[in-house]
Order: structure tokens, then sequence, then C-alpha cells
């Protein structure tokens, strides 16, 4: 079964006129409501040129963020495990032909003083990321997890890596993995062969199956995402969502995150442009798009863009964001260890932007509840859909925010912290569940920790 259209997509594509302004209200009246919307719609939407029409994008993207999952914003840390790869992906700096890199993959013991280096910072929640080589199995990654799980006070470790059989994604889930995270990279087939010509990624069908196979193997919670810059953006977000939607056709669930990085160069390869780069304007466009299309999935920005950049885009409905990123194997515990996989243009430590998020009036979450309680999956999906995820997340939030700036904020940003969340808890709508807050951050006080509803 082929899963990507692109007979459909171009005629969409080819059919879609730059929207009138009338048009443009009635999509977005529509996309208010937070049910998604289709193909049509968004190929419409990518359309928009004009400042005016792109703010009142950005305007919906941001109410019905609001509505799902409120100001909250999520923290993670990216934790490589290797940088030595079979594949030969002509824009990735891990290729098995860049010569410059010195490959390194990490033991189970090096991970693990990684994670200790992210969780004295405050970071809960971990994505492990590796390359494609021969070391990196199934096991070798369920003894990372069990190792950083039992060592650390890491609560939720999501991965992504190459993808694997059904089984090979059980021994994942055993292990207690958060979400699984694959991307396509470019979902058309012809650049995706000429972009991968040697090692196991060529398979384009192994790859786009993966989110099955995770998912047969009792995985709910799913990421996906697009590498932009390798091929015509307006195709890889209708073919995206064209994936998303026969998934949840067939499944009943939808991504749990989608993820959209755009292609930075590294040393080494001889990619040092992308293919079909977008500008900043368009990119924030296509997040906003995304936020309406399927507005019940956290949307994950990465520190591959300048923070000026990012603090924009935190407005149009991103929700999960990364900080202090290293992209290198053990580039944690010493600074500059080797080659990342691409350049970094964030490098504000996780306090730097948590203070820029209390400024601008988000709340800085180190949830990992929802993965902890089995909310995951279909149960999410059915409160991320109603906006009924929105109150649980809020009181997650300020609870896991007290206790960052109980353990490890700095004076200052305990003193902005603490004024910011008195507005937080004032603005909690339900009488029962504010005074359940009240009792969790009193204990808090008194010294407990980990609390979560």
């Amino acid at each position: 079964m082929e899963l990507i259209n692109e007979n459909l997509i171009g005629g969409i594509l080819r059919k879609t006129k730059r929207v009138e302004k009338g048009l443009l209200d009635e999509i977005l009246f529509k996309a208010s409501e937070g049910k998604g919307l289709d193909l049509t719609d968004v190929a419409a939407l990518l359309t928009v040129r004009e400042p005016e029409q792109r703010e009142s994008i950005y305007k919906i993207a941001w109410q019905v963020k609001q509505e799902i999952y409120g100001s909250r914003m999520v923290f993670f840390a990216p934790l490589y495990l290797s940088n030595y790869c079979v594949n030969s992906c002509e824009y990735c700096g891990f290729s098995i032909k860049n010569l410059e890199l010195i490959p390194k993959t990490l033991s189970r013991d090096e991970a693990v003083e990684e994670a200790m280096v992210l969780a004295e910072k405050g970071q809960k929640r971990l994505l492990l990321v590796s390359s494609e080589n021969q070391q990196v199995t199934p096991d070798y990654i369920a003894g990372i997890m069990e190792g950083i799980y039992k060592k650390t006070g890491i609560k939720r470790l999501n991965v992504n890596m190459a993808p694997l059989s059904v089984e090979g994604f059980k021994t994942l889930k055993e292990a207690g993995i958060g979400t699984y995270q694959v991307f396509q990279e470019t979902y058309h087939r012809t650049t995706y062969e000429l972009l991968h010509q040697k090692g196991p990624k060529k398979d384009y069908q192994w790859r786009i199956t993966s989110h099955e196979r995770a998912f047969r193997a009792g995985i709910e919670d799913l990421g996906f995402g697009v590498l932009f810059g390798l091929y015509d953006y307006r195709f890889e977000v209708l073919a995206l969502l064209q994936h998303i939607r026969i998934f949840e056709e067939i499944f009943g669930v939808g991504p749990h995150t989608i993820s959209v990085p755009r292609w930075r160069p590294a040393p080494g390869i001889r990619m040092q442009e992308a293919p079909c780069s977008l500008d900043d304007d368009t990119f924030a466009t296509i997040i906003a798009v995304l936020r309406l299309a399927v507005p019940y999935t956290g949307i994950i920005l990465s520190t591959r863009e300048r923070p000026e950049l990012r603090d924009k885009l935190f407005n149009l409905g991103v929700s999960q964001i990364s900080a202090g990123s290293s992209t290198s194997p053990g580039g944690y515990k010493e600074k500059g260890a080797g080659q990342g996989q691409f350049l970094i243009d964030d490098s504000r430590t996780m306090e730097e932007i948590v203070t820029e998020l209390c400024h601008n009036g988000f709340m800085p979450s180190f949830c990992t509840a929802c993965y902890r309680r089995e909310r995951t999956g279909p149960d999410f999906m059915a409160l991320a859909k109603k906006g009924a995820i929105k109150n649980m997340c809020q009181a997650n939030a300020i609870i896991t925010f007290k206790e960052y700036l109980l353990d490890f904020a700095l004076p200052e940003t305990q003193r902005l912290g603490e004024g910011f969340l008195v507005g937080e808890i004032n603005r909690i709508p339900d009488g029962f569940l504010k005074k359940e807050v009240m009792e969790r951050l009193y204990r808090l006080n008194e010294g407990c920790r980990d609390l979560y509803f």
C-alpha cells in the first residue's frame, strides 16, 4: 500500500491559487474550531505571502494552541549516543561519507553520565538520538534506558533511532520508552532515493512504515516529522498530513508530536546549502498551519533556529522545545566533544530560556505525568482533541516548574518564577483543582518531590 499519493498532492498544488481574503477568512474560521483542516485548506494557507494575512494565520494558531495546551512550554534535551553511521545521507553530518568525522558510540555508563549532567540542570525528559550501525541495537538502547531510569532523576525517555522490527520495538516498550520518533526526512520518493543511496536507510518503504510497527509493538506515543529544505515544502507538508491521516484512520490515533527541523549545514559534507531553502516567514507559516491542521499534537522546535526566531515561533503553536543542547555523543560532560550532527543556532542555557519564557508569558514545564499515568495513545488523544488536557497540563506545569525553581534555578530566576507562578495559579478555573495544586506546592516547600496529577 502506498501511503503517499504523489499524484493527488501534485494535483492539489497545481489547482491551488493564491488565496483571496474571503476564502482565507472561511478557512481560518473553520480552523478556529480546533477540528483540523483538510489538504486543500492547508494548500490554500501555504500560498499566503502578505504580512497581514500571515498575521491572521498566526493569531488563530496561537488561539488554538492556547485552547488545547494553554501557555505551557515543555522542556527536553537530546542525548546523542552515537555518530557512527552506515548510511550515506547527503545532508547529514553523520554520513559515512564524512571523512572528517571521528566516530564515537557511548557505552552504557557514558550515556548515564551524560544524563546525569542534564538531570543536574533540571531536565526531566530526554530524547535519546542515535545514528544507525551494528552496535546500536534494541538491547543497547534498552540497557541505556534502564541505567538512566535507575541512576538519574530523568522520568521520561523518548527515542529517535533507525526503524526496527516489531520485536525490536517491543524491547523498547518493555524498557519504558515514552515516544518513538522517526522522520521520513523527505516524502518525495525520487528525492529520497537521490539523498539515500547507500545503507539500510535507502529503503523508503521500511522507513515510512516504522510508526505502524512501533504501534503494533505497543508504543502508543509516536513522533512524526520532515526535514524541511530537501524538497518543496508545500509537497512535504501535504505528504506529512496525508501520512498522519492514513495512520489515524487505521489505528485511531494521530501523532503525539510533530517536529519541524529545518536543514542545517555540518562540517565535512558536500551539501552546504539546502536544495529547497525556505525563508523565516515561510517557515513560521508552516508551523502555524501545522498547528491548525493537527491541533491536538505537540509541535517540537529544536535549537537549529536562532534565538530571536525561536522566541517568535513560540507564539505560533510550538509546545515543546529543546534547550542547552548538544548534538555530539559525550557533548554534555565534555563541552565541544566531537562533531555534532548539525550546527546549533540557539546556544542559550535552559535557565536563560526559562527566564525569557516567563518574561513573555509562557509557563515552563518539566512535566512527564501523562506517560507515567498511562495517558498515552487513544487516552491522550481523547483528552487533547476535546481540549480537556489543558487544565491537567497547567497544573502539572505549575508543580514541576516550582520544583525546578526550588532545586535548580539561580536566585534571580527564582524570584521571577515565583512571581510568575502566582499569576498562573490564579488563572486555574477549577476551585478543587486549584486547591489540589496549592496542597502540592506546600508539600514541595516541605521537601517532597516528583508530585504530579
